[in-house]
């Protein structure tokens, strides 16, 4: 993933990729979610939520198009797709930002 950072005019960031930056000979890579402790790669919601939880993350249930978990002692909310084939990069590393040391996306 190569690219440029850009700021829209509400203040909102977003990837703007290169053209055959970061490309395996013209396909995209596929990223994966790695649980860095186990270095086990998260292949389902239920897998993830169990690590989710015992992290002290907690599930909300108030959205039913979307899997949602807060973490009390702060101001974080982690926002995933249902369909956990929908999962993209940028879920990935929201979940990498906000458990540090504990979840990396790598290259498959």
């Amino acid at each position: 993933m190569s690219g440029v950072w850009v700021f829209n005019q509400n203040g909102v960031v977003r990837l703007v990729e290169s053209p055959g930056g970061d490309s395996c000979q013209g396909s995209a890579r596929r990223k994966v979610l790695v649980h860095v402790p186990t270095n086990e790669v998260v292949t389902s919601y239920d897998r993830l939520e169990r690590i989710l939880s015992s992290l002290g993350w907690e599930r909300y249930y108030d959205d039913p198009d979307l899997l949602q978990f807060h973490k009390r002692s702060t101001v974080h909310l982690i926002s995933l797709p249902k369909n956990f084939n929908k999962l993209k990069s940028m879920h990935m590393f929201d979940i990498v930002v906000k458990n540090r040391n504990m979840f990396e996306v790598r290259d498959m």
